[in-house]
């Protein structure tokens, strides 16, 4: 493997981390404060990639407005569905809860494959993403610095109000232990219904940029995404933010060092359709030598009731 492929490695793993990484965060915010897997969050990446069809396509809106949005649109969704879907089941068991998750999204995928199409729809974007320039003698394209300029933005704002506000302190301490900080005066709904608009806003953006990356949209969108970050977050560890972090850049690691093997003729060719499977090994490996992730946060085992 020479210079170039070596960068080109780089580069590549973290412009796919970058997105993973905004998988893996809005999962585990809501996961650190609820015990819950919201099953519901790769509709909220539909939501906004068909927000994104309906208002560059069909209305001819800049595709920077739309954006805004989109991902305003789909902060909102996650807002309402805490509020609507999982707020009256909090006091019950577990089980509603995730079964009110599969209902969000069961609802919310057919309304879309019923009331809009069950085809994919191409959409277009700024033609600044495709542009590309030599880097070390490498020919990249302008997207994948684009990913990575956008998630250290977010990473560092979401920084700031963890560490910086009352409300994010809160929002830590209810991570770590709801009960004692909710007896501490922490208001419940608040931290929760802000933990469900960030991951509503981080599924919005990473829409955004997965749109881009497929120029299509389909009722289906946030399937493969919802997977992807439930692995990552499986390696980075499920109660960490610093974990889900190191999650989605290993999983991008993985999955390129597997492409680049079957490449470069290391692994055989054939063998390509399997990659998927090849990371859910990697997965049952993280599970059994170190089940609480790469990143052990922080928390006691205490479920919102």
């Amino acid at each position: 493997m020479n210079l170039a492929t070596f960068i080109g490695f780089i580069i590549d793993t973290l412009s796919l981390g970058s997105l993973y990484a905004l998988l893996a965060l809005g999962l585990v915010l809501v996961y650190g404060i609820m015990q819950l897997v919201n099953f519901a969050y790769g509709e909220y990446i539909m939501v906004a990639a068909f927000a994104m069809y309906f208002m560059v396509a069909l209305w001819g809106m800049p595709w920077y407005v739309a954006a805004l949005i989109a991902v305003a649109l789909a902060a909102i969704v996650g807002f309402l569905s805490e509020a609507i879907a999982f707020r009256p089941f909090r006091g019950r068991s577990l089980e509603a809860l995730l079964v009110s998750s599969f209902a969000v999204s069961v609802i919310l995928q057919n309304s879309a494959l019923i009331g809009i199409t069950a085809r994919p729809k191409s959409i277009s974007y700024p033609a600044l993403f495709d542009k590309r320039f030599e880097l070390m003698g490498v020919n990249t394209s302008m997207r994948a610095f684009i990913f990575i300029g956008t998630t250290l933005v977010l990473l560092a704002l979401l920084v700031f109000l963890m560490q910086k506000t009352t409300l994010g302190i809160a929002m830590r301490a209810s991570s770590q232990n709801f009960v004692a900080a909710r007896l501490m005066g922490v208001p419940a709904n608040l931290v929760i219904s802000t933990a469900f608009l960030i991951s509503g806003l981080l599924a919005g953006v990473f829409a955004l940029f997965w749109t881009v990356q497929l120029g299509q949209v389909s009722y289906q969108i946030g399937a493969t995404p919802l997977l992807i970050g439930f692995i990552a977050v499986v390696i980075g560890g499920m109660h960490s933010l610093p974990g889900a972090v190191a999650g989605g850049f290993v999983y991008a690691a993985i999955m390129n060092i597997f492409n680049l093997a079957f490449s470069l003729g290391w692994l055989p060719k054939n063998l390509s359709i399997f990659s998927e499977a090849f990371m859910f090994l990697v997965v049952i490996v993280f599970l059994i030598l170190r089940p609480e992730g790469l990143i052990r946060g922080n928390y006691a085992e205490e479920r919102v009731g």
